[in-house]
C-alpha cells in the first residue's frame, strides 16, 4: 500500500510564510462547507474512539477537509510539492461542561531546530467558542526548546492565544508549539480532530513570491521575544525562513547589529547572505 500524497498550487506569500515562522500557527476560519461539518460531526457520534482513523477513508472527508483547497494550498507552501497526507486521526472529544484546564505541553516526539518536516493540524467540525474549551497556544513557542516536565506547572502565560473559531475552521501549527486544553463551561459535545501532514520534497522557496519582499530588511521579531535573550527570536525566525527557502547553508549570524536584527539601516545589513538577495 502506498501512502497518499497531495500536490496543488501554493497559496501563501513570502510575507505569510515569514509570519508562520514568527507565530508557529495559521488559522483558516470557516473554510470547510457546513454540509461536510455536519457529516463529520454525525460520524464522530457513531465512532467515539479517540482515534477515529477510518474517517480518512471517506472521499468527502479527504476532498473537503484533508485536501481542503485553502488548507492544502497553505500546507503546500510550507511543506513543498507532493506532501504526504495523514495516516492517523485523533479526536480530542470532550463532554462539556468541563472545568479542568490541561497542562501546557509539547506533543511527544517534538524536536527543535529550523526544520519544518511536518505540520500538525486541528479541525473543528462545529462552532467552538471559548465556552466549548478550544485549545490554547503560545505564539512563537515553537522556537523555544523545552520539555513537558519543565512547563506543565505553568498557569496563565502572557500572550497566549485561543483557537476559538467558527465551524469548519482548520488550524495549522508547527508540531512543537506549546499548547493546552482550556476549561469548557458550556454544554454539549466538542470534537477536535488532530492530524499531521508530511514533507516529501526538499525545501525550496517556491511559494507565492512577492516582488517587493525584501529579506534583507524584513522584520523577524515576533512573540518569542519574551522567552529568552534579546533578539534571539530574530535569529530563530530568520533561520527557519532560510531553511524553508532551501538556503539554510547560506544562513549566518555575525553578531552585533548585523542581520537579522530589526533596524532602520541606510545600506545592506552586515551578515546578510548575498545569495538570498536573488533567491
Amino acid at each position: 500500500m502506498s501512502r497518499r500524497t497531495c500536490d496543488c498550487p501554493p497559496t501563501l506569500t513570502d510575507t505569510q510564510v515569514l509570519e508562520f515562522c514568527r507565530q508557529g500557527y495559521l488559522l483558516l476560519a470557516g473554510v470547510v462547507p457546513e454540509e461536510i461539518n455536519r457529516r463529520a460531526f454525525e460520524y464522530l457520534d457513531t465512532n467515539t474512539h479517540y482515534e477515529p482513523t477510518p474517517i480518512l477513508d471517506f472521499d468527502w472527508f479527504q476532498d473537503q477537509v484533508v485536501c481542503n483547497p485553502a488548507a492544502a494550498g497553505a500546507v503546500r507552501s510550507l511543506l513543498g510539492p507532493g506532501f504526504g497526507l495523514p495516516v492517523l486521526m485523533s479526536n480530542h472529544r470532550r463532554q462539556c461542561p468541563h472545568q479542568m484546564t490541561g497542562g501546557w505541553h509539547v506533543d511527544g516526539g517534538s524536536r527543535w531546530g529550523p526544520q519544518l518536516n511536518d505540520l500538525q493540524v486541528f479541525y473543528y467540525p462545529q462552532e467552538t467558542p471559548l465556552e466549548m474549551g478550544p485549545t490554547e497556544v503560545v505564539p512563537g513557542s515553537h522556537l523555544v526548546p523545552n520539555t513537558q516536565r519543565a512547563m506543565a506547572h505553568y498557569g496563565r502565560i502572557r500572550g497566549s492565544a485561543s483557537t476559538s473559531a467558527p465551524a469548519g475552521s482548520i488550524f495549522i501549527t508547527a508540531y512543537r508549539i506549546w499548547h493546552r486544553a482550556t476549561a469548557a463551561p458550556g454544554s454539549g459535545i466538542r470534537n477536535m480532530l488532530k492530524y499531521c501532514y508530511w514533507r516529501t520534497a526538499a525545501p525550496a522557496r517556491d511559494w507565492v513570491r512577492e516582488p517587493d519582499f525584501d529579506l534583507a530588511r524584513a522584520n523577524f521579531s515576533g512573540p518569542a521575544a519574551g522567552f529568552g535573550e534579546q533578539f534571539h527570536e530574530c535569529y530563530s525566525t530568520a533561520e527557519m525562513f532560510c531553511w524553508l527557502a532551501g538556503q539554510h547553508h547560506n544562513y549566518q549570524v555575525t553578531g552585533g547589529q548585523s542581520w537579522p536584527l530589526p533596524a532602520q539601516r541606510n545600506d545592506l545589513p552586515y551578515g546578510f547572505p548575498p545569495a538570498l538577495a536573488t533567491r
